[in-house]
């Protein structure tokens, strides 16, 4: 697939595309003879996964370093573990903040529709 293609299958820009590349949080692009960006299953799977982490707020810097401990080989498995082991609590701590959020604006939501069906603010 070409950057074209693939930024509009994901709805990013190729200088989105382009960025993760550079900054290696993907490895490097699969390219034509040519020197053409050539996006492989392998590629899209990894976009897939920066757009999906970078979604949920993971760090730039800790998706650059799991790429590279990937692509160090089955030698790094326990650093990539605990790198997405502190990810996920860091990720379920702001999950548990947005949820103290959503019942408090649940509660203030309540209490105005409450008070237009009466006609007071209770």
């Amino acid at each position: 697939m070409t950057i074209k293609e693939v930024s509009e299958k994901y709805h990013i820009t190729p200088d989105t595309l382009r960025y993760y590349e550079r900054v290696g949080m993907i490895p490097p692009v699969t390219r034509s003879p040519g020197g053409i960006r050539d996006y492989q299953e392998e590629d899209l799977g990894w976009v897939e996964l920066a757009i999906c982490m970078r979604s949920a707020g993971l760090p730039v810097e800790a998706m650059i370093q799991y790429v590279k401990l990937c692509r160090q080989g089955d030698s790094t498995w326990e650093e990539r573990l605990h790198l997405l082991m502190e990810q996920r609590k860091a990720l379920l701590g702001q999950k548990r903040q947005i949820e103290d959020t959503l019942e408090r604006l649940n509660d203030k939501i309540k209490r105005y529709e409450d008070a237009i069906r009466t006609g007071q603010m209770g």
